[in-house]
């Protein structure tokens, strides 16, 4: 028989702290277990020398991009509404040949630390410089929103502390973040992602066992209810609720931002030994999204059932809340322990990812390229590591704001973000890839008006889906615009820029510093 469903909150009882304090040291380990490798030199630090598997890096590709929001807010998705954002994971599918022949080789080309590098070459230090502090700006909050998801969702249905909460999350990850370098945060990542999955299949599998009927109950509810897909998910002219065709659309979009302009993922392309490596990780990542479909989605429509037949789910729980809320009452000691520990994994993967590409991006597209020139040293580990524990505890203190206003919905919220300030950010790499005529001054006038437009349509309550979609579009014209109209004032600088696009794939390129 399951728990008792009290509102109350409760203490997890001795084996199911045994279980997540086993997790916790076990990522320590790997932490300690990395740190001479990662000491060698900050390209060991960030690129693991190209020492991690194809298979590794989707895993952790996979990983990164899950976080803590898919593993509470996608269930919340499907237990409060239906799948219809299901249809954002099929978005991968569309742009995985789009990287693999056309993004992944101009990175590798450059040998790049981070993405950012590839804007100095094929427009200016200055683009280089915005679209690396956008990715810091837009990452810290990141890793308040992943600190703040388990924090709410464990200190509302347990005793404990949030304060201890947020401090187990956020600065274990730093630790093991801090010694281990991305060759750990990857193996972490592995490590997490199969406790992920497997905290998922648990919960199913026992929810399933408690449901009279089982699954047969589940899949009459979800039909009768319309918790799967309706014809009112079809409806092309709504751009307030997401329509399927929205949804993948705009996802298309916001994936674009995260697999090219996004440097937490772009940095685990340099982390492989060979091209065809990287399209196998990213083959390896897309799998694995698809995995999330009936796992994440069908969590959420199996707790719908559940709380219809047992006992409903207590109005003063916030549904951002109702996986750990089954977890602590439902599951047995043990298992519940397990898929706590998954939501701190859910929480660590994505938060060790962010923490190492902020480092990056400080280390690589601001102090060496404007310390160094100017009489500094090159960058060391222990800068790189020093960055990494302000970055985290910036990001924790934001969650316990967080955590004091009780956000709900955040997987709306975070997108909404991501279509905000990610997406006009991805048009800058379109457009230096796929036109010769996009300068500096054209790509960042796109950029702003993109901005402002997301915000202006987000404003007026559009779904994030078609926030993502009005950024990518007016960004893009815009910006090749105003390229067009700059490029009749101005002279060129008699840089060749063409091996940095696609009428160059295969054309070598020479580095601007090289050249001069």
């Amino acid at each position: 028989m399951p728990k008792e469903t009290s509102v109350e909150t409760s203490g997890l009882g001795a084996l199911n702290w045994a279980v997540i304090i086993v997790y916790l040291l076990a990522m320590l380990g790997v932490g300690v277990y990395f740190t001479r490798r990662a000491s060698r030199s900050t390209d060991s630090y960030f690129r693991a020398q190209g020492r991690i598997p194809a298979w590794a890096a989707g895993f952790s590709i996979y990983a990164t991009t899950l976080s803590a929001i898919t593993y509470m807010s996608t269930p919340e998705q499907a237990y409060l509404a239906d799948w219809s954002y299901a249809a954002g994971n099929l978005a991968i599918f569309a742009i995985v040949p789009i990287l693999i022949w056309f993004y992944i080789p101009f990175f590798r080309k450059l040998n790049v630390v981070t993405a950012y590098d590839y804007l100095e070459e094929r427009f200016s230090p200055l683009v280089r410089v915005i679209g690396s502090l956008l990715f810091v700006l837009f990452h810290i909050g990141r890793i308040a929103v992943v600190v703040y998801l388990p924090t709410l969702a464990i200190s509302s249905v347990t005793d404990i502390n949030p304060v201890l909460v947020a401090g187990v999350v956020g600065i274990l990850s730093v630790i093991y973040t801090f010694l281990g370098g991305i060759e750990g945060v990857i193996w972490a990542d592995v490590i997490q992602g199969i406790i992920l999955l497997l905290g998922a299949v648990l919960i199913i599998v026992v929810g399933l066992f408690f449901i009279d009927g089982g699954l047969g109950t589940v899949l009459s509810d979800a039909a009768a209810d319309d918790k799967f897909i309706s014809t009112k998910n079809w409806h092309l002219t709504d751009v307030v609720n997401a329509s399927i065709p929205l949804v993948f659309i705009g996802s298309v979009f916001t994936n674009l931002y995260q697999y090219t302009g996004s440097q937490d993922v772009v940095q685990r392309y340099q982390t492989t030994a060979s091209n065809s490596e990287t399209a196998r990780s990213l083959l390896t990542n897309g799998v694995l999204a698809l995995v999330t479909i009936p796992l994440f989605y069908g969590m959420g429509t199996m707790l719908y059932s559940y709380f219809k037949h047992t006992s409903p789910l207590p109005e003063s729980v916030n549904t951002s809340a109702v996986v750990p809320y089954f977890v602590v009452h439902v599951l047995p000691a043990g298992v519940s322990g397990l898929v706590l520990a998954a939501i701190f994994a859910a929480a660590q993967s994505t938060l060790s990812s962010s923490m190492n590409s902020i480092s990056a991006c400080l280390t690589v597209d601001i102090w060496d390229r404007f310390a160094v020139p100017r009489g500094g040293k090159q960058a060391s580990v222990g800068l790189a590591r020093a960055i990494i524990i302000v970055a985290g505890l910036i990001g924790t203190g934001a969650a316990l704001y967080l955590t004091s206003t009780n956000q709900a919905e955040t997987w709306n919220l975070f997108l909404s973000i991501l279509g905000l300030f990610g997406t006009p950010l991805a048009t800058v790499f379109a457009l230096g890839i796929f036109t010769r005529r996009a300068n500096a001054v054209g790509v960042v006038t796109g950029l702003v008006v993109g901005s402002i437009g997301a915000w202006m349509v987000q404003s007026d309550g559009s779904s994030p889906f078609w926030v993502a979609c009005v950024a990518f579009v007016l960004s893009a014209v815009v910006g090749y615009l105003a390229s067009l109209l700059w490029s009749l004032v101005s002279r060129s600088d008699g840089h060749d820029i063409t091996a940095l696009t696609i009428f160059g794939t295969k054309q070598e390129y020479v580095r601007r510093a090289e050249r001069v």
